[in-house]
């Protein structure tokens, strides 16, 4: 069984009725479905409904800002990371199954530093993998280019 305490008889009680097409039967369809759930949450900028994506031992590894364990960890790094880049958003093309838990997408991020008033643009890859019941428990991101 999956260790998160929203879980209720194996399912993400999370996921509102308006967002069940997220839970299609075929696995490839729905982590699909999730990963544009994740990035469209972050892009709105409302943490509160981001965090509960993530499992509870969820991990997270960024090239450019290391690794976090466990779900506090996580939590800590993205809330700095938003208060940084309070404007970020991030577009994406394509989401591409990996295999029945994990998709992967390249990103083009865009925002402006709080404290230098600097532009940035990133493009980067990113990996996310899911539990069955459609829970986050590792994202990879990779920057490949800054601007």
């Amino acid at each position: 069984m999956v260790n998160h305490p929203g879980i209720i008889n194996g399912e993400n009680p999370l996921v509102s009725e308006k967002e069940s097409r997220y839970l299609e039967p075929m696995p490839k369809q729905r982590i699909t479905n999730l990963a544009q759930q994740y990035v469209e949450r972050s892009n709105l900028h409302i943490l509160d409904d981001v965090f509960p994506l993530f499992e509870v031992h969820a991990t997270y590894h960024s090239s450019q800002f290391g690794a976090f364990e466990g779900i506090e960890s996580i939590k800590k790094m993205m809330s700095g990371f938003f208060m940084k880049f309070p404007d970020v958003h991030w577009a994406v093309e394509t989401y591409t199954p990996e295999s029945d838990d994990t998709v992967v997408f390249d990103f083009v991020m865009k925002g402006t530093d709080r404290e230098t008033g600097n532009k940035i643009e990133r493009h980067g890859r990113e990996r996310i993998r899911f539990s069955e019941a459609g829970f986050i428990v590792h994202v990879e991101v990779e920057v490949l280019t800054q601007a």
